[in-house]
This record gives structure tokens, sequence and C-alpha cells, in this order.
């Protein structure tokens, strides 16, 4: 690289100072702005005292951020070791995290927070919403057991009717004791037949009761505004709606189901044998023995298909957890990425801007090493240097230029550390001298003609 190209370098870098430094306010400013929007719904008390707290945290936010990454622009180009760099690495990674972890979640906060709340309803809806299914299908679970109740009672009545009117059990018509008893069983089932029906009544109620209030938590979920109210409003329904779930799982039929069934067969009370004759009484007995059969095999099957029942899992009472704007962008952090990344690039920008810096002085202090010797020296540099060389070698200095009596110019430091030294005072040749010979011979003409 040329000195052009190098001075050229030199001049960009110190005109991107100030734009530099506009930059990082501008960042830091955008930052405590979010800061301030995303602290403040965390903050309790009154109107004034929530305001003062947060723009106190914000504003530290922002001057804490700028200082940081100012300190890391004016120190880290500048440092050449590896070891040094290493170190302001790990400096820059641990004020990072610091960083993240007092403004960027805020940010997020500020940019998703309503959406991560409505999001948070959306969940529960859906919660709510399976948990009245479950608990509906768990009260109408007994009515499954309806048709067969029904055709056990009608098969008892049938036989009962066919009894009285042609004797077809025991082979004499009339309402004898077997009538009596298939009458019973028929009528018993038919009792537990009722209450299965009137659950299901009970039940369908609760369950548009419920369905209500899904609608006005959904319609709270899709609506527009402040979603402050919204959400107070959301969890006023979640409270009712628990309610109605839990008055569902009450309805429920299933242990009336079992207790029937085992009474169908524990209770069985048969009816002494009325007959005339014992032909007839013998006859009775044996069918009244086979209607006990009957009714014990129908109350085990109920009995088991109750269990079925009672075995299922119960649902679980839920409660609906309010939370802040922020704790919800970091419960549902994986539904909004680009907030957390436009929030935490907001406050980690400018660490882009240090490497790049780091990146341009390296290259810079590079080039000049590989640069000349008379090309890294500057206009000052030589001419103090000439000085030094007159003086070492005797020659009396050019006479200064007339100058106002205001103006006080100091003869350049060089020449004078020079002159004052013992070496110029002996005229002993310095290796200063050896070093800067070549560039003053090179440099002065005059120099170059007493030499010849």
């Amino acid at each position: 690289m040329s000195g052009a190209l190098v001075t050229q370098l030199r001049d960009s870098l110190g005109k991107l100072e100030t734009m530099t430094r506009f930059a990082l306010a501008t960042l830091a400013l955008a930052s405590g702005v979010y800061t301030y929007l995303g602290v403040r719904g965390l903050l309790d008390g009154t109107a004034t005292i929530v305001f003062f707290a947060a723009i106190i945290y914000s504003a530290a936010v922002s001057v804490g951020i700028y200082a940081f990454w100012t300190y890391l622009m004016r120190l880290f180009p500048h440092v050449a070791s590896a070891s040094a760099r290493a170190a302001l690495l790990g400096v820059m990674a641990l004020g990072s995290v610091m960083i993240i972890a007092m403004s960027s979640w805020l940010n997020a906060a500020a940019l998703a927070g309503s959406a991560a709340l409505e999001q948070h309803l959306a969940v529960t809806l859906q919660d709510y919403t399976s948990d009245l299914d479950r608990a509906h299908e768990n009260a109408l679970a007994a009515q499954s057991l309806l048709p067969d109740i029904q055709l056990a009672s009608e098969r008892f009545a049938r036989l009962a009717a066919q009894e009285r009117e042609s004797g077809a059990l025991t082979g004499t018509s009339g309402s004898g004791s077997v009538v009596q008893l298939l009458s019973q069983m028929s009528s018993q089932l038919r009792e537990l037949e009722g209450s299965i029906a009137s659950s299901r009544d009970e039940a369908q109620t609760l369950f548009e009761t419920g369905q209500e209030h899904l609608v006005a938590m959904r319609s709270l979920v899709s609506a527009s505004g402040a979603i402050e109210p919204r959400a107070d409003s959301f969890a006023e329904n979640a409270v009712m709606l628990a309610g109605v779930i839990s008055a569902m799982e009450q309805t429920s039929v299933a242990p009336s189901v079992k207790r029937a069934a085992e009474d169908l067969s524990l209770g069985f009370i048969a009816p002494i044998a009325d007959g005339g004759d014992l032909g007839l009484v013998d006859r009775q007995d044996r069918v009244m023995g086979s209607i006990q059969e009957s009714v014990a095999a129908q109350s085990l099957v109920l009995s088991q298909a109750a269990d079925d029942i009672l075995a299922r899992e119960p649902v679980a009472e839920r409660r609906f957890v309010p939370m802040s704007s922020a704790e919800a962008v970091l419960r549902y952090a994986g539904d909004f990425i680009p907030s957390w990344a436009g929030a935490i690039s907001i406050d980690l920008l400018p660490s882009v801007l240090v490497l790049m810096l780091a990146v341009a002085h390296a290259v810079l202090r590079d080039a000049e090493r590989r640069l000349p010797y008379a090309e890294r020296v500057s206009a000052a540099d030589l001419i103090a240097a000439m000085e030094v060389h007159r003086a070492l070698s005797g020659i009396p200095s050019a006479p200064e230029p007339e100058v106002d009596q205001q103006e006080n110019v100091p003869a350049p430091a060089a020449a004078r550390d020079a002159t004052e030294r013992p070496e110029a005072q002996t005229g002993a040749p310095s290796r200063v001298s050896d070093k800067i010979m070549p560039i003053v011979q090179a440099a002065n003409p005059r120099t170059r003609k007493e030499g010849s």
C-alpha cells in the first residue's frame, strides 16, 4: 500500500469519527426509549413514581450503553497484542450479556409485549376449550349405557306382558308372581334410564353456558385496542368458565349407575310363588330363577361399563395466570424471534462498528510498517531532523523569520534537546544522526553541496 493510500485511509478514519459518535448516540437513545416503554409495565405505584422511575432507569441504560461502546471504540482498535485483544473481546462479551439482561429483553417487551400477551390469552383459551370438551365428554359418557338399559327394561316389560296375556313363561296366563317380578325389574331400569336422561339435559345446559364464555373470551383475544382491559375481562370469563367445568364434572351419573347396577343383583327379592297347584308353583320357581340369573348378568354388564367411565381421568382444575408483557415475551420467546433479534441488534450493533474500526486500524498499522522510513516522516519531523543535523555538524542555523512581538514561537523541541546533549557540545556523532543523515542529505540541497 502506497503512502497516498495510507494517508487516505487515515483521513477516512478521522472523518468517520463524528458519524460514529452520532450513530452510537442514536442507538443508545433508541434503546433507552424502548427500555422505558418496557420497564413501565413492570413498576407498581402511582403514575408519577412509575414515570420518574422508568425515566431514570432508561437514562441510566442509555448512558451505560454509550459509555461502554465508546470505551471499546477508543481502546480496542489500538490494541495490537493478541492477549490484550482476547481480554478486550472477553470484556465485550461480558458487557453484551449485561446489556441484554438490563435492556434488550425490555426492548423486546416494548416491541412485542402486546402480541405476546395476546398469544398468552390465545393459548389459555385453547386450554379452556379442551377442558370444556373433556368435561362434556365425561358428563355424557354414561349416556352410552342408555341403549342397553332401555333394551333390558323393554325386554322385562315385554316378558311381563306376554306372561300376563298368554302365560308364555309358566304356561298359565294371569298376573302372578312372575309378572310382578318382571314388572319390578322393568320399573327399576326405567328409573335408572330417567336419571341418565335428566343428567344429559343438565350437562347440555352447562355446556352451552361454557360455550358462551368461550365466545366472549375469543372475541377479547381477537379484538383491537389496549391489551390490559381485555386481559382483565378475559380473566373474569375464565373464572366463570372454570366454575362451569367444575359443575359439569359433578353431573356425571356413572357412580349412580354403578350403585343401581349393584342393587339390581344384590337387592333382588323374588316373590313367593302363588300358583294354585304344585306344578304351577314349580314352573314359577324355575322362571324366577332364570329371571334372577338374567338380572345378575345385566347388573354385571352395567357395573363394568360404569367402572370404565369412572376410570377416565377427570379434568384438572385450571386457573388463569395474568402476566405482564415482559413476562409474556420471555415465556413465548420462540414465537417472537424477529422482535428479539431487533431488540438485541439495537444494543449490540456498535460491536460491528468496533470490529470494523479494529480491522481498519490493523490494516493501517501494517501498511505504515511496510512503508519506507522517508515516507513515514512528516514535515515537522524532517525540519527537526535538519536542525539536529546542523547542531551536530556545527553548521549555523538559518536565520529565523521576523515575527510579531505578540507571537511567541518556541524553537523545535527536538533541536533544543539536541543542542543541550553532551554529544552536541563535544561534536561527537550520535546514533540519531546516523539514522537521519541519509534523510537530511536527500532532502537538503545545501548539505549535498557541502558534502561534495
